[in-house]
């Protein structure tokens, strides 16, 4: 994609106003939590400390709105810690020549990192270097600057108060993480009854995992309905798959498929019904349909035979057990603890010894996280020097428009400074003529900078041109109880945006982050990931007494999250402006796309011999074992060679293979044996689809 077509994507994206509002309750509920701490801090103490409880009041309840599973109230207290601290170091810094330059360098540089924990660390921290640069003023005394801190930590802290005293949709994450992953199985059974091969999206399956976890207070108070679906539809998943599958499943075509299309109906049926349900938490309504899950043809009717009649009654019975789960929980009226159940999630105080190991790890110049921390040390500094070298009076809204901007990828750096100059200009101007028309007071300049602040919460999910002209308001009444020309300060804000933005464009081109350039890795992660789980389910039909079980769920995740990541680094890769094959000299985007095909079929082949895992006294099958470890072998070797450009090479796992079959030829016909053939002729199938993707264009030269 040429600069100028993914400039042009990226500001229609930025752009794109969206009528999907946020909660009006949550919204009215932060903003109720920032008055609060406004109101009386003005009162009390003068505009000043007033700022400082407004920033984070609003900050703190701008955490609460992130997409995170953690209880709300813990993660507006770590924002607000996080702005007491990042306040209180920025009056020090200030009354120190030349150190708050320094000071803000280190911040940036440490907020860029704390990306490496996730979306939702990385915008908070992002926050408190917009924090830092817009409550500190001239140099002040340590207990001024402490008291500036306090304010500051305690608009989180009332913030936490209000979400603990006023409660809404405290489990809605959840519910919906469940819930879309149920939607997806049925959407995933209608797909099946046309394509037997279709891929399901993992998506869902990820997010449900991380709603999944809950720390101890959660895991107390969690209503009964979200307790076991999850696991439930884990296995639900491989069973559609093996049931649809015409090599281990019901027959191609006849009367057989015409009976497993049924039953995929009726299933899909069932499975909206379990989502409706534990979105809304209304009972359970069965559908009309569910007699059909019934392995009891009808009249003259079709029967399943074999294997599929085996996968058909394992989909029944977790179906039952799903809508049994459901039913029970209508009975209870009080969540009672859960004990050794769910994934556990650890405290927030506990959180700091893992975000230091996820940042240590993300501490080298190749990372994504380490170029983005560096690039936005450097831009916020260079703006608010090249601000404050210029004479400006609100200089610090350059360096607090990059600190906003920057993200770790191309488009959404792109799209939201766009964003953000277009909802700057219209707030600032919007706000200025207000302040210059109306001259309201201090009282009614806090008022204003309340309703914004709703405003914002109210318009997250609008775009962020919309809520960048919320917050852009909400500034600049609180920052209006100052004098001076408003017109003059709305211009000098406009220039100082555009300075700003600019400066973090350019900054983002001259030294990008590529995903393009970082395909080959994610699918060398992914064939590994992959080739890790078909081995663990091999070896619980070579061992199905061991501990194999746990390791096919383990495995499973990884590959899961590693195909995740690949998808996202493509879709990100086709809104930049860079040629793949510029960046990826060895493997075109044609080469890329067929190798994750390949790889979905191996992933496929693993998920259909799950589905027929042998019971723990099952007799193990000869040589699967041997196998499985050559399998994993192979995958990781083929994994190192995609990331030094080297050809694949599985010539030894296809010798394994055809060794195994011979064995298995002279054993007695059994299901578990048959099952084992099949799927490993499937994953030799993936394996030469994967060798033909990724030759190379051009030849290796010779002693490479």
């Amino acid at each position: 994609m040429s600069w100028s077509a993914a400039l042009r994507d990226t500001a229609r994206t930025g752009l794109t106003l969206d009528r999907t509002l946020s909660s009006p309750k949550r919204a009215l509920r932060g903003a109720v939590a920032a008055a609060l701490v406004v109101f009386p801090t003005l009162a009390l103490a003068g505009p000043s400390l007033a700022t400082s409880a407004a920033m984070g009041a609003f900050i703190a309840g701008t955490a609460t709105f992130q997409r995170s599973f953690r209880p709300r109230v813990s993660l507006a207290l770590a924002a607000g810690i996080g702005l007491g601290v990042s306040t209180f170091l920025g009056y020090l810094a200030v009354g120190v020549p030349g150190a708050f330059p320094v000071l803000l360098a280190v911040w940036a540089f440490g907020a860029g990192m704390l990306w490496s924990i996730g979306p939702t660390g990385g915008v908070v921290a992002a926050t408190t270097v917009a924090v830092m640069l817009v409550v500190v003023q001239l140099p002040v005394s340590v207990p001024t600057a402490l008291g500036h801190g306090l304010i500051c930590a305690l608009g989180g802290a009332v913030q936490a108060l209000v979400v603990t005293l006023w409660p809404i949709e405290s489990w809605r994450a959840q519910r919906d993480a469940l819930a879309d992953t149920y939607a997806e199985l049925a959407h995933y059974a209608r797909r099946l009854r046309q394509d037997p091969t279709a891929h399901v999206d993992p998506a869902p399956f990820i997010v449900a995992r991380h709603a999944a976890a809950l720390t101890p207070w959660q895991a107390r108070r969690r209503p009964p309905e979200l307790r076991g679906l999850r696991g439930i539809a884990e296995r639900i998943r491989p069973t559609l798959a093996a049931l649809a599958d015409p090599k281990v499943g019901a027959a191609a075509e006849g009367p057989e498929r015409d009976r497993a299309r049924e039953i995929l109906g009726a299933a899909a049926e069932a499975m909206d019904a379990v989502a409706r349900a534990v979105r809304t938490g209304d009972p359970l309504r069965a559908p009309r349909s569910t007699p059909a899950l019934t392995l009891v043809p009808r009249e003259d009717g079709p029967a399943l035979t074999g294997a599929a009649r085996r996968s058909a009654r394992r989909l029944t019975t977790l179906l039952r057990r799903a809508t049994d789960t459901l039913e029970k929980s209508d009975q209870d009226t009080v969540s009672s603890p859960v004990v050794g159940q769910g994934l556990a999630r650890p405290p927030l105080f506990r959180v700091v010894p893992v975000a230091w190991q996820a940042v240590r790890q993300q501490l080298q110049p190749h990372s994504a996280v380490f170029q983005h921390a560096v690039r936005l040390s450097g831009v916020v500094t260079v703006s608010y020097l090249v601000a404050r070298l210029a004479g400006l009076h609100h200089g610090y809204w350059a360096p607090l428009t990059a600190a906003m901007v920057m993200r770790p990828d191309f488009a959404q750096t792109y799209s939201r400074g766009v964003a953000r100059l277009a909802g700057t200009v219209v707030g600032v101007a919007v706000s200025t003529a207000v302040v210059q028309l109306f001259d309201p007071g201090q009282w009614l300049s806090a008022a204003l900078a309340v309703v914004f602040i709703g405003g914002a919460y109210l318009t997250l999910r609008t775009g962020y041109a919309v809520m960048t002209a919320c917050v852009s308001s909400y500034v600049v009444f609180l920052l209006g109880l100052q004098s001076g020309d408003p017109v003059q300060t709305a211009v000098e804000r406009v220039g100082l945006t555009l300075l700003g933005g600019t400066v973090a464009l350019l900054a983002y081109a001259l030294f990008p982050t590529w995903q393009t350039a970082r395909l080959a890795e994610r699918l060398a992660e992914w064939l590994a990931a992959a080739g890790r789980y078909a081995a663990a389910v091999l070896t619980v039909f070579g061992d199905p007494s061991g501990q194999g079980a746990r390791e096919v769920r383990t495995a499973l995740l990884d590959s899961r999250e590693a195909r995740s990541e690949l998808l996202q680094a493509m879709e990100r890769a086709d809104q930049e402006p860079v040629r793949h094959s510029a960046q990826l000299p060895e493997l075109s985007r044609k080469h890329i796309d067929r190798a994750r095909a390949a790889i979905g079929l191996l992933g496929r082949s693993a998920v259909l011999m799950e589905a027929h895992l042998p019971a723990e006294d099952s007799p193990p099958v000869p040589g699967a074992v041997e196998f499985a470890e050559e399998l994993r072998y192979a995958t990781a070797i083929a994994a190192a060679a995609l990331l030094i450009g080297q050809p694949v090479d599985f010539s030894g796992l296809r010798e394994a293979h055809q060794r195994w079959e011979v064995r298995l030829a002279g054993l007695p016909r059994d299901d578990r044996v048959e099952v084992a053939r099949a799927g490993a002729r499937l994953l030799m199938a993936a394996i030469g689809d994967l060798e033909k993707a990724v030759r190379p264009r051009r030849p290796v030269p010779s002693g490479a």
